[in-house]
């Protein structure tokens, strides 16, 4: 039994011990960090639990039995073990807390249907890849990225309505790209109105004409300047006196078409090759044959398609049939789309195409964007429009890490400050529009697959012209 005179003092060291191992586990709840915490709270316990055994030894000087000192110790283990499950339990939730932050939320739409379904799909694989990439590296400012897409059928007014959906309802912190150009041109207003950044493909040089502020093209899909590859096969890659004579144009009657024809007029007429035809079709096109046949009819030596994936491939089909043979065959978009080759075979080698973007360009950023391929699809190479996805998810990427923010104002003006190296070229800046300086790549189909032709310095294949007749 405990002497009357035991002095309160020598108690007190329990209690300090008890309530110091409680504080010291709820600090640790608020300043710790995971593993951190786990070995400095097990060492605290440890310390305390000995140096309260050590006190309860030194009752034996004050009269204190054996018998009630060992009932004291059993208490103070008793005592600590309670602690320790109360701690784990208060540290188990602040640790799963801290371990998980709230997604950063992306969204937006893309066409699942319609004749823009099939670039559109690889589009969102692009996306998906570049997600699934960042979060494998920590996610964007340290927290996890999550997407969402709903699918439209590549009309502006449903693209307006997912986005602002996407803005208002889903408070996304950030938005995709967007497709087509008409929808894009479509979603800049929205983009502004909302003070959302918007980084894609643009819907061509009137939408970025109107200096929003909120919007980028990186890489944009910029018709006005696919004159620059066209051209630069002349100038570099045929000798002068081998030019060809004449062109058709053949242009689809939408804005990406529209935007193309002025400029490569001009710079055809510039060195001589005459515009002998310069048709407008609408789509879907039902039948490419009467406008092939005017082209042929009219002699041209190069014949260049303003044009889609589908009207492309029926362009094609209705040349082999009529047994057309320019010298040079030049299309917007439609031979590096994936399904090219599979639809034409070896009719679908030797064409030239103008691009933004090429898996073999030797600039950083490629070679994640290749693997993702690999990985994702199977293929060795990044297929366009799955490069051109990547690319505008990696710019805002690259200016939400570079600004070390989510607010879009902040993330605009470090846009329009910084110089970013990207998958199609280094020290890219942008100017008041949203726009980098011109440029333009020219590819060709070579063994069944998309090199690159111009410019020579990076060209991954050999200019095969004039091209050869059709295989029977």
């Amino acid at each position: 039994m405990m002497p009357p005179n035991f002095a309160l003092d020598k108690i007190m060291p329990f209690t300090y011990h008890f309530c110091g191992i409680l504080l010291t586990s709820q600090n640790l709840k608020f300043k710790g960090r995971n593993q951190q915490v786990k070995r400095v709270l097990r060492g605290t316990i440890k310390r305390r639990h000995e140096s309260a055994l050590e006190d309860a030894n030194t009752l034996l000087g004050f009269g204190v039995s054996q018998n009630e000192v060992t009932k004291m110790k059993r208490g103070i283990v008793v005592f600590l073990a309670i602690v320790v499950g109360i701690s784990t339990v208060l540290f188990s939730g602040y640790s799963e807390t801290i371990a998980q932050p709230q997604p950063i939320k992306i969204g937006g739409s893309l066409p699942a249907s319609g004749i823009h379904a099939e670039t559109s799909k690889w589009i969102k694989m692009g996306y998906e890849a570049w997600a699934e990439d960042v979060n494998k590296r920590g996610g964007l400012l340290g927290r996890a990225v999550k997407m969402t897409i709903y699918p439209d059928q590549g009309t502006p007014d449903e693209a307006v309505t997912y986005f602002e959906r996407a803005i208002t309802v889903d408070k996304v912190d950030l938005l995709i790209g967007g497709y087509p150009g008409p929808s894009v041109v479509a979603l800049m207003p929205l983009a502004e109105k909302y003070k959302k950044v918007l980084v894609g493909m643009g819907g061509h040089m009137k939408s970025f004409d109107r200096e929003y502020t909120y919007s980028f093209g990186s890489p944009p899909l910029m018709a006005e300047w696919i004159y620059l590859p066209l051209s630069g096969i002349l100038d570099d890659l045929i000798p002068k006196a081998e030019w060809p004579k004449s062109i058709a144009l053949l242009v689809a009657n939408n804005v990406m078409g529209l935007a193309g024809k002025g400029n490569i007029s001009k710079v055809m007429e510039e060195r001589g090759v005459k515009v002998v035809m310069e048709e407008t079709y609408n789509l879907p096109l039902n039948d490419a044959t009467p406008l092939v046949s005017r082209a042929k009819g009219k002699g041209a030596e190069v014949l260049c398609c303003l044009s889609f994936f589908d009207d492309g491939v029926m362009i094609m089909r209705a040349a082999k049939a009529l047994n057309y043979n320019p010298k040079l065959i030049f299309h917007q978009i439609a031979s590096i789309v994936p399904p090219w080759m599979k639809e034409l075979g070896e009719d679908g080698n030797h064409v030239a195409n103008s691009t933004f973007w090429h898996a073999r360009l030797p600039f950083p950023g490629n070679n994640e964007i290749n693997e993702a391929a690999k990985t994702k699809l199977g293929i060795p190479g990044g297929p366009l429009f799955f490069g051109f996805g990547y690319c505008w998810m990696k710019t805002l990427e690259l200016a939400v890490q570079g600004g070390g923010t989510l607010d879009n104002t902040k993330i605009r003006d470090y846009l329009r400050s910084a110089k970013l190296d990207l998958p199609y070229g280094k020290g890219i800046t942008f100017d008041k529009t949203g726009l980098p300086p011109p440029f333009c790549f020219a590819t060709q189909t070579t063994g069944g697959r998309v090199e690159i032709l111009w410019p020579k310095n990076i060209a991954t294949t050999k200019l095969v012209y004039p091209k050869p007749e059709w295989s029977k």
